[in-house]
């Protein structure tokens, strides 16, 4: 049964890591026509994943777009990166698709890889259906992937066809709905064979619970079960097509993307099964025309692009648009992507997605009005992401101002990187989803811009604090020909509790030091704490001026501050000063059967463990909270992933300050020392 045309559909393609997105893609064009030849991630020759970065390392590091006509409709694909490093680039563009199709594994032990992506999914509502790839590689049975995988799901999960196997070897396939078989047949649309008496027992059998499946949400076809009525095949794809639409449930198909096996069933199923656009703005509570930026795109050859789908309408180049605030803006030229390549455009039909040049005001997440004001729709909620940085340094300091436009211009392409000056150890700073990010994006900055850097780990932010009070002595004097310099000070310290800062007070009295002078006390003070006696900033301080004296005309404000700079300086290191750590709060979420191996590798690295819950409405997965010190997070996204086949993430913050004694404190001194 046919939709009615309703515009451009989008289809996202997201899955774990290595599941074969981007070959599915590429077989996907090719049986379509799309493309003319059947492009190879291994070989380079894929239309996806064409940066040098993803070719460098075999998978994808960006979203990949790619569109194609199939019998008399236009499809575009969204191929989203599968490693959690740089699956944020295409969160705002699975939220906007028609469906998301979500490509795993068909080993029953992966199937735990794929609940992240189906509960985001879940999340932001977006429908979606399975499409178990390498299935020709598959070893053990549909029955016993569907038992793995239905836990993971808060939908039902229906399988539309079962495997017709030759001996260990999957030949082809049965469609359940139609009940037609099909034979493989390399590189070509499968053939359809006779449906042998040996396969009609297991395909009546999986038919009448698909039947049962679809029938939890159709009363009528419940009631035509129970009277052992057949239903027609218009109901059974009406079912799949609007329960799918609904989130009721999550249609399983299978294939080879490299071999082409099942590609073009997937493509029907497609036509028949994605939602149309307007289900999308309804979800995204966008009304009347509009146009959602869900990407800002710095390409080499046309510049900036706000990559957008347009809703309710058509675009044309030049077209008024309104912001949120009612601002006009107007677009320049219309380019539609094919992976790397843009071709420009005219027009952009309702559904469709574009590349919009000339609109530099524009953010990814902003909505755009074609006809009013843009919309306020529900905000899409992005993942938190990692804690990893990187201290950057230009190899060539001619490039220190290009540095800084280069990194904008990269942040604002990636949701998950951001940058900045530290202040407190004077580094710049690069935040990132992971090392691999990072380590992407240090390539990128290069190849793109032409800056190198360095790049180290991040000074610690050690700081120090004192156990004792003191009163101290501090005078500045100096005579140099005409007028000196005098400024004499003597204040008192006192530790204060951790996290209380800084306090300065006067108790000057008799006009011992005139008052104009003080505040120069005060920053010659808070000089001295910039750098301690074990080498760290000083936290958690009380001074108190109690006494000095002044000359009528060598005082100054340099003397006093010098003054209190001597009298802070010697105060510090009479008053049993100590090391500080930043102590770090983080949260770990993993499946349960990694638990146990996550707070050996946390407690190895000095962390504290504050408790163990579970993840609401998620299979068997928990999240461990733990104080851990930020000198210790270094590695710990790697080390986490190893122990949880690749699972588990982490968010960190910083918590507290906590004292470091002993043979670390020594080192953290040593290396200070050497530094210096």
């Amino acid at each position: 049964m046919d939709q009615v045309e309703h515009g451009t559909r989008a289809i996202a393609i997201t899955g774990p890591a290595g599941a074969g997105k981007t070959s599915l893609l590429e077989s996907m064009l090719f049986a379509a026509g799309g493309s003319s030849r059947l492009g190879a991630v291994e070989a380079g020759t894929s239309i996806g994943d064409a940066s040098p970065e993803a070719r460098t390392r075999g998978g994808s590091t960006e979203l990949n777009l790619a569109r194609f006509d199939w019998m008399g409709e236009t499809y575009v694909l969204l191929d989203a990166p599968g490693s959690v490093a740089f699956a944020a680039d295409a969160d705002r563009a699975l939220a906007l698709a028609d469906l998301a199709l979500v490509v795993i594994d068909p080993d029953p032990a992966r199937a735990p890889l794929v609940e992240p992506i189906l509960r985001r999914l879940e999340a932001l509502r977006v429908p979606h259906a399975l499409f178990v790839n390498k299935i020709d590689q598959a070893r053990g049975s549909i029955e016993d992937l569907l038992g793995a995988l239905q836990p993971l799901s808060g939908a039902a999960i229906v399988a539309r066809q079962i495997p017709i196997r030759e001996g260990e070897r999957v030949a082809g396939f049965v469609d359940l709905a139609s009940e037609r078989a099909y034979q493989y047949r390399p590189g070509r649309a499968s053939e359809m064979v006779p449906l042998t008496a040996d396969l009609r027992d297991d395909e009546t059998g999986a038919r009448f619970h698909m039947l049962e499946q679809l029938a939890d949400h159709d009363d009528v076809l419940l009631e035509q079960l129970l009277n052992d009525e057949v239903p027609q095949l218009d109901t059974i794809f009406g079912d799949i097509a609007r329960e799918t639409a609904a989130g009721l449930i999550v249609p399983m198909l299978f294939g080879s993307a490299l071999n082409g096996f099942g590609i073009r069933r997937l493509l029907k199923m497609l036509r028949h099964d994605t939602p149309v656009a307007a289900l999308a703005a309804d979800r995204l509570a966008a009304e009347g025309a509009a146009a959602q930026v869900f990407k800002v795109s710095h390409g080499s050859t046309v510049g900036r692009l706000a990559l957008a789908r347009i809703f309710n309408a058509s675009l044309t180049e030049g077209a008024e648009l309104l912001d949120s605030d009612g601002k006009s803006i107007r677009t320049g030229s219309l380019f539609a992507l094919q992976g790397a390549a843009t071709t420009k455009v005219a027009r952009a039909g309702a559904g469709d997605i574009v590349g919009i040049a000339k609109v530099d005001t524009v953010r990814a997440g902003d909505w755009l009005g074609m006809t009013g004001r843009a919309p306020a729709p529900v905000p899409v909620v992005m993942p938190r992401g990692t804690h990893s940085a990187l201290a950057i340094t230009v190899k060539d300091h001619k490039d220190e101002v290009r540095l800084s436009t280069a990194l904008n211009r990269l942040a604002e392409e990636d949701p998950c990187l951001r940058w900045g000056f530290e202040e407190a150890t004077r580094e710049t700073l690069l935040h990132g989803a992971n090392e691999e990010h990072l380590a992407v994006v240090l390539a990128r900055l290069e190849r793109r811009y032409g800056v190198a850097v360095s790049a180290r780990r991040p000074v610690i932010a050690y700081r120090e604090s004192i156990r004792n009070g003191v009163t101290q002595h501090g005078r500045h004097k100096k005579q140099s020909g005409g007028h000196g310099q005098f400024g004499d000070v003597i204040i008192e310290i006192r530790p204060l509790d951790r996290g209380e800062g800084f306090h300065f007070e006067e108790k000057i009295t008799g006009g011992a030091i005139p008052r104009q002078w003080i505040p120069a006390v005060e920053q010659g003070v808070r000089d001295a704490m910039m750098r301690g006696p074990l080498g760290f900033p000083v936290v958690d301080v009380a001074v108190a001026l109690v006494d000095g004296s002044f000359h009528s005309v060598d005082s100054s404000e340099l003397a006093f501050r010098t003054a209190g700079r001597i009298a802070m300086t010697d105060a510090l290191a009479a008053a049993t000063p100590f090391l500080l750590e930043p102590i770090a709060h983080v949260t770990i979420r993993a499946p349960g059967s990694a638990v146990s191996r996550i707070t050996s590798a946390a407690t190895s690295r000095r962390g504290q463990i504050l408790g163990i819950t579970p993840v609401a409405d998620w299979s068997r997965w928990d999240a461990v909270e733990l104080l851990l010190p930020e000198a210790e997070l270094s590695g710990l996204d790697p080390e986490l992933r190893s122990l949880s086949q690749g699972l588990a993430q982490f968010e960190a913050h910083f918590d507290h300050l906590a004292e470091l004694s002993g043979k670390l404190a020594a080192e953290v001194r040593q290396r200070t020392s050497e530094a210096a």
